[in-house]
């Protein structure tokens, strides 16, 4: 028999692989049993929501064609001609879907506000499949979020909710949901990156971007982390296909708590505006201020008789803190000061002539109505042309060099509509209705409501560049 010998170095290093592979598959255990437990503790209080919504749409109607052609009288005779009708505006049901996460035993539900938003009827499905209706506490669509309440419902269970300012890229998360309408699914991934502003998803929040799978339906669905407490509420994808490309996105919990409170002590949001124009600090600027870093916000103007002013802020100061948390840039900063309660006094920390000093703000409410703020008539006239408006804040006048006055903001334009064919865009502004300039909500809803017995309005549009007069048809 041959005898083999090994040296005592090999036998080493194949005694230590052994080690490690044994090691890695312990860890893999480890990691498998902690999604096992957050499943099973986390999935009873995630809940399917079916909405159902009351649409308007057209008829079918004869092309004008086929209306003026005498060929179809000769073929069909005239009587074919009572089925020759203009379109008609009929009334349809539309089906929605999304997900959820029960917050309180008596039925709270967190979700998106597009998931809920125009519904007639709410449906919850539990975990066991039991079900039950649901209404509308209130939703924030700058914010995506919404509360929802389930009309009976006693000793649910619930999800805890964590600490979303703790999160740190790396970490391990779970996108709990509904994809596709598949209830009760879970996928896993990561922290990809925190404080996600320009986004576009919504016009307040810093996203938490993860690569854990996000698909149609898991909208409103609570991200969780390796503890089974809800970090934040799964919101959109970036996607070129329709479905998960690993960018996902979740409004962080503490935002959405935030919103979720004023929603059940008021029925709405109300934000804070301290009165500034303000800018990102770049290096040129902060060496011409005599900053050792760009890391603040520069107020360029103050309003007058505005929260800023009464504090004694100026132009040319440096914001650096918020609140003893770093100011962050222009879009963190807007956010984190646009949900501070009205009427709050709040701590800055401030660069001013080479020297740092604190100064005291006591916020102010933001003074924007929107759409739901105007009349029926004027709201279902704005439906019909395809836009949504808002009150124009000084950051948003200031970024289209424009005074506050200068009248109202377009938010959103319906893909296909009178004024998307028109060539409106959001973020434009209505400086003038039929050459009457407005200035508010007010102004702009009197002159919508004089504009009803006309064909067409006639809009001055501004983008910051230039201005341009534009013309929409009003349906009858």
């Amino acid at each position: 028999m041959k005898k083999i010998n090994i040296c005592k170095s090999c036998l080493i290093i194949f005694l230590l692989v052994l080690d490690v592979t044994a090691s890695s598959v312990e860890v893999l255990k480890e990691t498998s049993n902690a999604f096992k437990t957050i499943a099973k503790d986390a999935l009873p209080a995630v809940v399917f929501i079916d909405v159902e919504k009351t649409v308007e749409v057209e008829s079918q109607a004869t092309h004008p064609f086929f209306r003026n052609d005498p060929f179809f009288d000769q073929f069909f005779g005239r009587g074919w001609r009572q089925f020759d009708q203009e379109p008609e505006k009929r009334e349809r049901k539309q089906q929605g879907q999304g997900s959820g996460f029960i917050i309180s035993s008596d039925g709270y539900i967190l979700t998106n506000s597009h998931v809920v938003d125009g519904a007639t009827r709410i449906t919850v499905t539990l975990a066991d499949d039991t079900k039950y209706d649901a209404k509308l506490i209130g939703a924030d669509p700058k914010t995506e979020v919404a509360l929802i309440k389930l009309n009976d419902g006693d000793n649910l269970p619930i999800v805890e909710l964590g600490d979303s300012d703790k999160l740190e890229v790396g970490e391990w998360v779970l996108a709990a949901g509904s994809p596709f309408g598949l209830s009760q699914s879970v996928t896993a991934g990561i922290v990809s990156a925190l404080g996600r502003d320009s986004t576009q998803i919504a016009e307040y929040g810093n996203f938490i971007q993860t690569d854990a799978a996000i698909n149609p339906g898991n909208s409103g669905g609570p991200l969780l982390n390796i503890y089974g407490k809800v970090v934040g509420i799964n919101t959109a994808i970036i996607t070129r296909s329709g479905g998960n490309m690993g960018v996902g996105f979740a409004i962080p919990i503490n935002q959405a708590v935030s919103i979720k409170d004023q929603l059940i002590t008021n029925g709405k949001v109300s934000r804070s505006v301290l009165g500034i124009y303000i800018q990102n600090v770049n290096d040129e600027l902060a060496k011409s201020f005599g900053f050792e870093n760009n890391n603040g916000i520069l107020i360029s103007d103050i309003i007058a008789d505005s929260a800023a002013e009464e504090a004694g802020l100026q132009g040319g100061d440096i914001i650096i803190e918020f609140e003893g948390e770093p100011a962050g840039k222009l879009g963190s900063f807007r956010n984190k000061v646009a949900a501070t309660p009205p009427n709050t006094k709040v701590k800055l920390k401030i660069f001013r002539d080479g020297k740092f000093s604190n100064v005291n703000v006591i916020t102010r409410a933001m003074d924007s109505l929107t759409i739901n703020d105007v009349s029926k008539e004027v709201s279902d006239t704005l439906n019909k042309i395809g836009i949504t408006v808002t009150g124009l804040d000084s950051e948003e006048a200031k970024a289209l060099s424009l005074k506050e006055e200068d009248g109202v903001l377009i938010t959103e334009v319906e893909e296909g509509s009178a004024s998307w064919r028109a060539g409106i865009q959001p973020g434009q502004v209505i400086t003038s209705v039929n050459r009457q300039p407005v200035s508010n909500i007010e102004e702009f809803s009197k002159a919508i409501d004089d504009s009803m017995d006309n064909e067409q309005v006639l809009f001055l549009i501004s983008d910051g560049s230039g201005s341009r007069f534009v013309v929409i048809k009003l349906e009858k």
